[in-house]
């Protein structure tokens, strides 16, 4: 299921989940099925597609978590590494986070952290990251008002534990192995 899920966009995940749940309210409340109007746009989205990298490029991503983030390809190969290994929810956080700080909208902002915050940092979150908690405090404070850089130390943390921990891991498995030949 992971691995799917992980290649939709952003938007089409947002859609399944609303699918879902109006579904499941259907099953619960048959005589109000005329209230659910199950949203379905005529010209769906189209991923990105990633072009798979060069031998040499992927050799970078050995020492640099930055670069392999950048690339398509490659954040989608640790993704599904991360996966494989049920520790996705780092890098679906620093990914959130890219997207949390290109956000215009001040209203969609708060949406946006609120969000961020009850999936990964807030304490049993669904996909709660590990970060210490005087880094969850000043998060925490930080959302009071939210702006581009609430996130920004906690993104750091988990960088540099991806960075250190994760990274080591992907660069000796089959998938960058496979990526190198």
């Amino acid at each position: 299921m992971c691995k799917g899920l992980a290649a939709l966009p952003h938007t089409c995940l947002e859609r399944a989940k609303e699918i879902k749940t109006k579904l499941g309210t259907l099953l619960q409340k048959p005589d109000s099925a005329i209230d659910f109007i199950i949203p379905y746009s005529e010209k769906p989205e189209k991923p990105a597609k990633a072009v798979k990298p060069s031998p040499e490029e992927v050799l970078q991503w050995r020492d640099s978590l930055e670069k392999l983030l950048q690339n398509p390809y490659g954040l989608a190969s640790f993704r599904s590494f991360l996966c494989s290994e049920f520790s996705e929810e780092n890098v679906e956080f620093w990914v959130a986070c890219e997207d949390y700080k290109k956000t215009k909208s001040p209203v969609k902002m708060e949406e946006k952290a609120k969000r961020i915050y009850e999936e990964f940092i807030q304490t049993e979150a669904p996909k709660e990251v590990n970060i210490d908690h005087f880094t969850k405090a000043v998060t925490m404070k930080n959302l009071v008002e939210p702006s581009p850089s609430s996130f920004d130390m906690a993104q750091k943390r988990i960088f540099a534990l991806m960075e250190k921990d994760s990274l080591p891991r992907f660069v000796r498995s089959e998938f960058y192995q496979e990526l190198i030949k």
